[in-house]
C-alpha cells in the first residue's frame, strides 16, 4: 500500500512538473507564427476561401481529430468519458473545419475505441457525404483503420469505393504536388489500414496504410510528448519532399496505473499548447515538416492556428 502511494506521488509530482514546463514555455515563445493573424471568414469553407489553386497539398496544415467517432461511444456518464475523445459529431467536425478523420472499426462495421463501440461506420459516411454536397472545393483525409484487437469487417474495402466511389481521389504519389484546384470534383483522400486483408495498390480508389505515418507516442506526460513530437517530426523530410502524409498528435493519453483514467482531464494537459507547438517548430526549424496536426476535442483556435499556417505557406510567406 506504502509502495503504491509513493508511486502515485511521484506520479503526480512528474505531470506537475511537465505543466508547469510547459507553462513556462508559453510565457517565453512569444505568439506569433507565420499566419498566426489569418482568421477564416468561414472555417466550413476555408480551402475554397483561400484560393483551390493555391493550395498545394504538400503544403497544407491539415487540422484533424483523434479518434473523431466516440462523441457518443460508450454509456454516457458511465463508460463514455473514458474513452470520449470527441464532443463533436463528424459532420459538425467538418465544419468547424476538420480535415483528417481518424476512424476506427470492428468486424460489424461499428466504430470503437478499445473495447467500446458505438454507430456504425455508415453514420461516419453519411455525415462525410453531408459535408461534400454543401461544399464545393474541400478535400478530406479519411483514414479508416481496423481496430487493435478486432478482425478487417468483411469486404470492407468494396464497401468504401461503394459508398465514395464517387468523389474518392486514388492512390498515386503524383497527388502530393497537385493543388486542390487539380483533384476537383474528387474529394477525399480515404486511407484504409486493414489487419490482415490486402492493402490497397497503386491507382486503386483507396489508398494504403504507408501514405499516412506518425510516431505515437502513449503517456500522460504533457512535456514529455510535446518534445517527443518535436523530436520526431524534425527528423522528417519537409512535407513538399515526403510521398506521404505524416501526423504530429498533439493528445495525451490516460495510464493504467494512474487514477486519472477520464480522456478530458488528461488530454488537457496539452490541448490549449497547439500554438506554442507551431511556434516551437518554427524556433527549432521543423516547420516546414508539419503537415496534419490533430487534437482531442478540437476547437477554433486549433483550426485556425492549422489554416493561419497554411495560409502563409499559400502566400509564400512560410
Amino acid at each position: 500500500m506504502g509502495t503504491h502511494l509513493s508511486k502515485q506521488l511521484e506520479r503526480r509530482k512528474a505531470i506537475s512538473t511537465e505543466k508547469k514546463a510547459l507553462t513556462d514555455l508559453q510565457s517565453s515563445c512569444g505568439c506569433e507564427f507565420p499566419g498566426c493573424d489569418y482568421i477564416p471568414t468561414d472555417r466550413k469553407t476555408w480551402m475554397s476561401n483561400l484560393g483551390p489553386e493555391k493550395l498545394h497539398i504538400n503544403k497544407i496544415v491539415w487540422p484533424g481529430t483523434h479518434d473523431s467517432a466516440t462523441n457518443k461511444i460508450g454509456i454516457r456518464f458511465v463508460s463514455r468519458p473514458f474513452a470520449q475523445c470527441q464532443s463533436l459529431s463528424i459532420y459538425n467536425q467538418l465544419v468547424a473545419g476538420t480535415r483528417v478523420l481518424d476512424i476506427r472499426v470492428q468486424e460489424d462495421r461499428r466504430v470503437c475505441h478499445g473495447i467500446l463501440k458505438t454507430y456504425s461506420v455508415d453514420v461516419v459516411l453519411t455525415d462525410l457525404k453531408r459535408f461534400l454536397s454543401e461544399t464545393e472545393s474541400e478535400i478530406v483525409i479519411l483514414e479508416i483503420r481496423t481496430e487493435f484487437g478486432h478482425e478487417d469487417p468483411v469486404d470492407f474495402d468494396k464497401y468504401l469505393i461503394e459508398q465514395l466511389g464517387d468523389v474518392l481521389i486514388h492512390q498515386d504519389d503524383n497527388v502530393f504536388h497537385k493543388t486542390v484546384a487539380q483533384l476537383l470534383p474528387k474529394r477525399v483522400i480515404c486511407v484504409w489500414k486493414p489487419r490482415k486483408s490486402p492493402q490497397p495498390k497503386h491507382g486503386d480508389p483507396l489508398w494504403s496504410s504507408g501514405y499516412l505515418k506518425d510516431n505515437w507516442i502513449d503517456t500522460d506526460l504533457p512535456s514529455t510528448k510535446f518534445e517527443s513530437n518535436l523530436k520526431h517530426l524534425s527528423q522528417q523530410q519537409p512535407a513538399t519532399s515526403r510521398k506521404f502524409f505524416y501526423r504530429v498528435e498533439n493528445t495525451v493519453t490516460p495510464q493504467p496505473d494512474n487514477p486519472i483514467l477520464c480522456v478530458k482531464p488528461v488530454t488537457n494537459r496539452i490541448h490549449c499548447y497547439a500554438k506554442v507547438f507551431i511556434i516551437e517548430c518554427v524556433k527549432r526549424g521543423c516547420a516546414d515538416k508539419l503537415q496534419i496536426f490533430s487534437t482531442d476535442f478540437i476547437d477554433k483556435e486549433f483550426v485556425d492556428a492549422c489554416v493561419g499556417l497554411t495560409s502563409a505557406r499559400a502566400e509564400g510567406k512560410a
